[in-house]
């Protein structure tokens, strides 16, 4: 019946995505995001261009989003949660466009497909939810009302999608987190802390002696006009790490090993994790948390380097402000309080998101008693942005057979899945159904009270909705 009833209310919109793309250059123009838009049919991306028709358009708070119906649709919604932060202010739908391509393979399996850019840049994962959920209804509107809708969070999205999990579990029926950042906003990116604290005290070039001084846990101060062009040249200067071995000085190669080996960041994503511990905290404490300090490293014993009692006596400390934590916290912390089924699928060597981001999961879901409506999946890859679409295929089929009142998976039975679903991808098999991660603290140090999960309880959150001006605003 659903099937039927999206294709008859939406038939004429999105025969026009099938015209040439002459026809469509006036629909696809960005337009000022000054208030909604009306869905309008557009190119799909080159990977389902022949598969599916599309949609974009802007909702009601500013957000810019795309929809595409597979012409062989199954009936059921892949609701997508994007990553990042992206800190720049969408002009269009470009980027929920890029995601459907990388994720092709949800519409291949038959899925319908939306997703949201998120009415602004920079951070606030209660925003970026709000903005997945407007997105799932005006699916609902213009197209018609699905099977099943699964909800599927990459990354910072991982963390995005677990939190509208937790606050609006009816719209969903299974929830799928890949490579997701699980710890939430005020344990998560502790090893960030890290890095730009073990960074200055090796560099000493961010800032440099000559310029304005400014407490590191700002990231970058106000009104700074660093670019990341700059920021790759002074890491360069200080560590020669876009440089072979062999070019750099004893003094770049020491400060190199250094500060890799303190901190536990691979050399491979060194200079993105630097770059979110100076561009995105400044975003989070100047434009979020109006100068409000939400961070801390004291209690913090750093170890690795050629001198760790050094490194320990020299390295800048600081403690949250509470109200910022607190605030922090409220928006992206989680819970674990959602009973929907939910499947995680996390790269062993992710060098973004680390998998023991899994463990902290995993305890808050226990501490909420909702383990039991968990199943972590791990694979033998490396990268963060991508996996196989073969681990990706078995992934959604498993979560898709559970949701509509199946057998809960087992990794093991994902395992099986991939080797079925790769003789039609071809992208390799890798799932491990033996791992498991270690704890999040034998990744990254624990700060006072943070081996405890989950990191904001129900009852917290339950109280704190009360206050005032909580959280971050959309």
């Amino acid at each position: 019946m659903h099937r039927t009833l999206a294709r008859s209310t939406t038939a004429a919109a999105l025969a026009l995505a099938l015209a040439p793309a002459g026809l469509l250059a006036g629909l696809t123009t960005p337009a000022p995001a000054t208030g909604p838009a009306a869905p309008a049919p557009t190119a799909c991306p080159e990977q389902v261009a022949a598969l599916a028709d599309c949609l974009t358009g802007r909702d009601a708070a500013g957000a810019n989003y795309a929809i595409a119906v597979p012409h062989d649709w199954n009936g059921d919604l892949v609701v997508h949660a994007h990553g990042g932060p992206d800190l720049e202010d969408p002009v269009d739908a470009s980027r929920s466009l890029e995601d459907l391509d990388r994720w092709s393979v949800m519409v291949r399996e038959g899925y319908a497909w939306a997703g949201s850019t998120y009415r602004r840049g920079g951070y606030g994962a209660r925003m970026a939810a709000a903005d997945t959920e407007s997105v799932r209804r005006t699916f609902v509107r213009e197209v018609g009302r699905p099977d099943h809708t699964l909800l599927h969070g990459q990354s910072w999205g991982g963390d995005v999608a677990a939190k509208l999990a937790e606050t609006r579990p009816r719209a969903y029926d299974g929830v799928l987190l890949t490579n997701g950042v699980l710890g939430g906003g005020t344990r998560g990116y502790d090893y960030r802390v890290d890095l730009r604290v073990v960074y200055q005290y090796y560099c000493r070039n961010l800032p440099r002696p000559t310029e304005p001084q400014y407490p590191l846990w700002q990231g970058l101060r106000a009104g700074s006009t660093l670019t990341s062009a700059g920021l790759r040249s002074r890491l360069q200067e200080c560590t020669g790490y876009a440089s072979e071995p062999a070019d750099r000085t004893a003094l770049q190669q020491r400060n190199l090993d250094d500060i890799l080996a303190v901190t536990r960041v691979p050399e491979r994503t060194l200079e993105s994790h630097l770059r979110f511990s100076v561009f995105t905290f400044r975003d989070i404490v100047t434009e979020r948390l109006d100068g409000r300090n939400p961070f801390g490293n004291r209690g913090v014993r750093y170890s690795g380097s050629h001198d760790d009692r050094a490194l320990n006596r020299g390295v800048e400390r600081f403690s949250p402000d509470r109200s910022a934590r607190r605030d922090l916290s409220w928006d992206s912390d989680l819970t674990g309080a959602t009973t929907l089924p939910t499947l995680t699928l996390h790269a062993i060597d992710d060098p973004t998101a680390f998998v023991e981001h899994e463990s902290a999961y995993r305890a808050t879901r226990e501490a909420a008693g909702t383990a039991r409506s968990l199943v972590q999946v791990f694979t033998r890859e490396s990268e963060h942005s991508a996996l196989s679409d073969s681990g990706y295929a078995a992934a959604v089929r498993a979560l898709g057979r559970w949701a509509d009142g199946g057998s809960k998976p087992t990794p093991r039975a994902v395992a099986r899945g991939c080797e079925r679903a790769d003789a039609t991808y071809g992208a390799g098999c890798f799932v491990d159904p033996a791992f498991r991660p270690g704890s999040y603290a034998s990744r990254v140090e624990a700060r006072p009270g943070g081996r405890r999960w989950p990191a904001l309880t129900e009852r917290q959150e339950r109280h704190w909705s009360r206050v005032p001006g909580i959280g971050i605003a959309p």
